[in-house]
């Protein structure tokens, strides 16, 4: 009864099973989600969050069961696009040292409607993600990827976060 009453309150253990999140997290990654600090705080730009399908993805796969995980990049009320390889947030670039790759798609511009966040893997041209199929309701949230407890040449922190170019 503790073991569950923890994993549904406190924390869980999830695996990584594709390579959306490289370079970041690597396929059979086995990770911490901790669900404490979204019951207090909102989830931020560059958290790497563990989440339901959407209404979207169910409709579009109803024998989708697994949670997706990628990272939060833009925020209710934010207007993102990406042009050019680059992330624009309200007209600013990021600065993402944790990306495969720079972006070959263009998207938006779209303004992230209210309760919702945009989400993008970090292997940003082989991931299924918000460029595809929308937001994420703030309520799909389950947690925040905190740390890596598999391989153990590679527990630890889960790295960098975004910043704004100058």
């Amino acid at each position: 009864i503790l073991a569950f009453g923890i994993r549904q309150i406190v924390a869980e253990a999830r695996y990584i099973p594709s390579e959306s999140m490289l370079p970041t997290l690597e396929v059979n990654d086995r990770l911490i989600v901790e669900k404490i600090s979204y019951r207090f705080n909102d989830p931020q730009r560059g958290d790497i969050v563990v989440f339901w399908p959407t209404e979207r993805l169910k409709q579009e796969n109803p024998s989708l069961k697994d949670a997706f995980i990628k990272r939060v990049i833009g925020l209710p009320g934010e207007t993102l696009e990406v042009q050019g390889g680059r992330v624009y947030v309200n007209g600013q670039p990021l600065r993402e040292n944790y990306i495969a790759a720079e972006p070959e798609y263009q998207w938006g511009p779209e303004v992230v409607p209210e309760d919702s966040y945009l989400v993008l893997g970090d292997n940003r041209n082989n991931s299924y993600d918000s460029h595809f199929w929308g937001y994420v309701p703030r309520e799909n949230i389950i947690g925040r990827a905190a740390v890596r407890f598999w391989p153990p040449g590679r527990v630890g922190e889960l790295g960098p976060e975004p910043e704004y170019r100058e």
